[in-house]
């Protein structure tokens, strides 16, 4: 039987990037101070590291052919893989999330009083039982709708798992565009606004207003940030959109920008483009998640 091709993306903890890659001096200088600051820095990236070991130990004995990613954000090719485990937290799943098609990933909470994990089904203790039933292909699996997303007919992504944010490009600026959704139109002023698929909508989108969709759905939701409506007349809002309407926005700024699941995946949007908001044909196939609750 031919050895099982597993990916592990692992996070790079605040401590390892600070001070050990780095050797920032304020951060080392901070840490000795025990400043509040970065106080959790050091126990966080303890326990993350214990669990990457674990989870090496258990693919070796597996018999494994493993692939280490040591950056969340890094590139990785799953065509010959038959598993992704993603060991940090929903941040480090989400980041991974975007290289993976139809593989399925598992998320291990690496360290659970520092991190969320709710889209971690397993932590150190329990993932060799995990691994086995993930390899075995007895682990349910929960299939996340993702959304596309396209500047001027062109896909610039088509696996966005928690929101995209559309805004002008400085936090202080007026965002300013005109929203189309199915055959309604409205131009808007305001902070931006958030959309996408169910699972993320506990966050971002939650935040500011939406609803908490079930994690099994496939519409969009939008949301926009702090409208500026003098007159109280605006209406796309705040809306739960199904897969045969249409969402665009063309930009009435110059120095706009679209955020893909945070910081890290940046999309510039200029005077007149179009972006457009679509679901995804390609769902994300997450390990674990079957009996978890919303």
């Amino acid at each position: 039987m031919s050895r099982p091709h597993v990916i592990v993306v692992g996070k790079r903890t605040a401590y390892r990037r600070f001070v050990e890659d780095e050797g920032d001096p304020r951060a080392r200088s901070l840490i000795k101070k025990r400043d509040p600051s970065v106080a959790t820095w050091l126990d966080s990236h303890r326990d993350h590291s214990r669990t990457m070991e674990e989870v090496e130990r258990v693919l070796d004995r597996a018999g494994a052919k493993t692939f280490f990613v040591q950056s969340a954000h890094a590139a990785f090719d799953t065509s010959d893989a038959a598993l992704v485990v993603a060991v940090g937290g929903d941040g480090t799943l989400l980041a991974a999330s975007h290289n993976v098609g139809k593989v399925p990933i598992l998320g291990v909470n690496s360290a659970p009083a520092h991190s969320v994990g709710f889209f971690c089904a397993s932590r150190r203790s329990d993932f060799a039982s995990h691994l086995e039933r993930a390899l075995a292909g007895t682990l349910p699996a929960l299939r996340l709708a993702r959304m596309t997303v396209s500047l001027n007919g062109r896909m610039r992504s088509k696996r966005v798992l928690n929101e995209a944010l559309y805004c002008h490009t400085s936090p202080a600026a007026t965002s300013r565009y005109i929203l189309h959704v199915g055959r309604s139109k409205e131009e808007q002023r305001s902070s931006g606004f958030w959309i996408g698929p169910a699972a993320g909508s506990t966050a971002a989108q939650h935040s500011a207003g939406g609803k908490i969709l079930p994690l099994r759905s496939d519409n969009l939701q939008l949301v926009v940030r702090e409208p500026y409506a003098p007159n109280g007349k605006l209406k796309l809002l705040s809306l739960v959109v199904g897969s045969a309407r249409p969402i665009t926005v063309q930009s009435k700024m110059d120095e706009a920008s679209l955020f893909l699941d945070g910081p890290h995946r940046t999309v510039a949007v200029r005077l007149g483009d179009v972006v457009s908001f679509g679901l995804s044909d390609e769902p994300l196939s997450v390990l674990g998640l079957k009996t978890k609750k919303r």
